[in-house]
């Protein structure tokens, strides 16, 4: 089973062409961001300055999001929507490195424009570089451990129940929201565009590099641990 099977509610009958697959990461990238940064300028203008209910609103849009775009795209390309979990794939031996390098490109590309695209909604300057400084050590170890964990929900249930892939991710995503000092961006793309955003979800751009290094080593050590553990033997001991 591929991963973009695998990644789906329903696994897709027919294949679809590269291109195809490259479109829907780059359009379910965007709109993943649209929905990040708008729903932090909404959450933010609508909160009356409590920054936890803006957080909530925040939260709660990103999970459900994430389940849908999983499940529409999830078939057609994937659903990878992260450079963190393309190079997962990659490293299985799931997506050969030049598919995987064109995943990342459009990722990237898709992230921006979803961001540009939440600042035209809501009437902001579309060009913006954000000025909201998320450094040191506890942010970093934040997002080490929410890749690592988004990681293993992906791994895991593709293993043993794929069409909970979806859910399990928005769920997760959800929780890491409030349980990491970062708010959990857990993806390079979403780190890169984010950075162009000086709105409430934004980072300045020079937080970015720590949390992109962290995001990666997080995704190389959940492979790591979750291809040992997955592992099936024979028989038990």
């Amino acid at each position: 089973m591929s991963a973009g099977e695998a990644a789906s509610l329903e696994p897709p009958r027919l294949a679809f062409t590269f291109a195809r697959r490259l479109t829907a990461e780059a359009l379910g990238t965007a709109l993943l961001l649209a929905v990040v940064i708008g729903s932090g300028i909404m959450g933010e203008r609508l909160a009356g300055g409590s920054a936890a209910i803006a957080l909530l609103g925040n939260t709660l849009a990103t999970g459900a999001a994430l389940v849908v775009l999983i499940a529409v795209f999830g078939p057609i390309s994937g659903a990878h929507f992260n450079p963190a979990v393309t190079l997962v794939f990659a490293v299985k031996r799931e997506i050969d490195p030049g598919a995987a390098l064109a995943y990342v490109a459009v990722q990237c590309i898709g992230a921006v424009l979803g961001v540009w695209l939440a600042h035209l909604m809501f009437g902001e300057p579309v060009l913006q570089v954000s000025t909201k400084l998320r450094a040191g050590p506890a942010q970093g170890l934040s997002e080490f451990v929410a890749t690592f964990g988004l990681i293993a929900a992906i791994l895991g249930t593709l293993r043993f129940r794929p069409s909970f892939t979806p859910m399990a991710v928005g769920l997760y995503i959800t929780a890491a929201y409030w349980f990491t000092a970062s708010t959990s961006f857990a993806n390079p793309a979403v780190t890169l565009a984010r950075s162009l955003s000086d709105t409430f979800a934004g980072i300045a751009p020079e937080s970015a590099p720590l949390f992109i290094a962290a995001q990666i080593a997080g995704a190389l050590v959940a492979v790591a641990v979750f291809g040992w553990l997955l592992k099936q033997t024979s028989r038990l001991p």
